[in-house]
C-alpha cells in the first residue's frame, strides 16, 4: 500500500544549521502519529515540512507517492491541512466566515460557490458543535472556541491528511480532552505534536524527537519507557495501570 504521507531522509537546515536530520517515516491512510520532544527537538519544523511550508535540505516529503516539492499548492491543499499553533486574525470575520476559508482550494473562476460548500461548511461546523455560533464574532471567541473554529477550517477543506501543531496549547485540561476527543472522531490521516505524554497514549504511533532526530518510533506504551522519558525529558516517571483496564498515567519526579 502507497504511504498517503512519507517523509525520505528528510533534512531541514536553516542558514547552514541543520534544524531536522535524516527523519524517514511512512504514514498509512486512518493512522494517527504522534510527536513528542522537548522544546526546540524539531516538532515545528517536521509539520512545516509535512506541510509543504518548509523545503527540505535533503531528502524529499511525498504525499500520496507523489514528491510534495513537484504538487502546486492548490493541490496540496486538497489533500492535507493544518492547523497551526497560533492562527489568529485580525479581521473582522464570524465563525462561518472563517470556516468557509477552509473551501478555497476547492474554488476557482470555472467553480464558483455552491450547495456543496454550504453543505460542507454546515457539516465542519455541526462537527465541531458549533454551528449555534457561526454568526459569532471571532474576537468575542474563547480560546477552546477558537481551536474548535480551527478544526472546522480544516474539516470543511475535506483534506485526507490532518496536522496540528500542539493544538491542546494553552488551554483547559476540559477543552484539551474534548479537542483530542473531536479530532479522534474524524476520519482522516493525523500527525499531531504534543507535550502531554498522556495525550500521546492516545495515538497509534509515536515518535519522539530530540535535537533535530528521531530517537523513537512506534507504539505509545512500547516507546514511552522509564528509560526513555529519562533520558529525552530529564525526569523520573513511573508507569502507573489504570484500575478499570483504560489507559495508564504517568507520575513525574524531576532528577535531582
Amino acid at each position: 500500500m502507497t504511504p498517503i504521507l512519507e517523509a525520505v531522509g528528510a533534512s531541514h537546515a536553516v542558514r547552514g544549521r541543520e534544524i531536522l536530520s535524516d527523519i524517514s517515516l511512512r504514514l498509512h491512510p486512518g493512522e494517527t502519529l504522534g510527536l513528542i520532544g522537548p522544546n526546540g527537538s524539531g516538532k515545528s519544523t517536521l509539520m512545516g515540512m509535512m506541510a509543504g511550508l518548509l523545503r527540505p535540505s535533503r531528502g524529499e516529503i511525498r504525499l500520496e507517492g507523489r514528491p510534495m516539492a513537484r504538487l502546486g499548492r492548490r493541490q496540496i491543499a486538497r489533500r492535507l491541512a493544518l492547523v497551526a499553533q497560533s492562527a489568529e486574525t485580525a479581521e473582522r470575520i464570524t465563525v462561518r466566515d472563517a470556516v468557509e476559508l477552509g473551501r478555497t482550494p476547492w474554488l476557482g473562476a470555472l467553480r464558483p460557490w455552491g450547495a456543496q460548500d454550504d453543505d460542507a461548511v454546515a457539516a465542519a461546523l455541526d462537527a465541531v458543535d458549533m454551528a449555534h455560533m457561526a454568526g459569532r464574532d471571532w474576537a468575542s471567541l474563547s480560546g477552546g472556541e477558537r481551536q474548535r473554529v480551527h478544526i472546522a477550517r480544516a474539516h470543511a477543506q475535506a483534506p485526507r491528511v490532518l496536522l496540528l501543531d500542539e493544538p491542546t496549547n494553552h488551554l483547559d485540561i476540559h477543552h484539551q480532552i474534548a479537542i483530542l476527543d473531536l479530532v479522534a472522531q474524524l476520519s482522516v490521516t493525523t500527525v499531531i505534536a504534543l507535550h502531554d505524554l498522556h495525550h500521546a497514549l492516545r495515538c497509534d504511533r509515536i515518535m519522539v524527537l530530540r535535537a533535530g532526530r528521531c530517537v523513537a518510533l512506534g507504539p505509545p506504551m512500547e516507546i514511552l519507557t522509564p528509560a526513555l522519558i529519562r533520558e529525552i525529558f530529564a525526569v523520573e516517571a513511573e508507569i502507573i495501570p489504570h484500575p478499570g483496564g483504560g489507559r495508564p498515567v504517568f507520575a513525574f519526579q524531576r532528577l535531582a
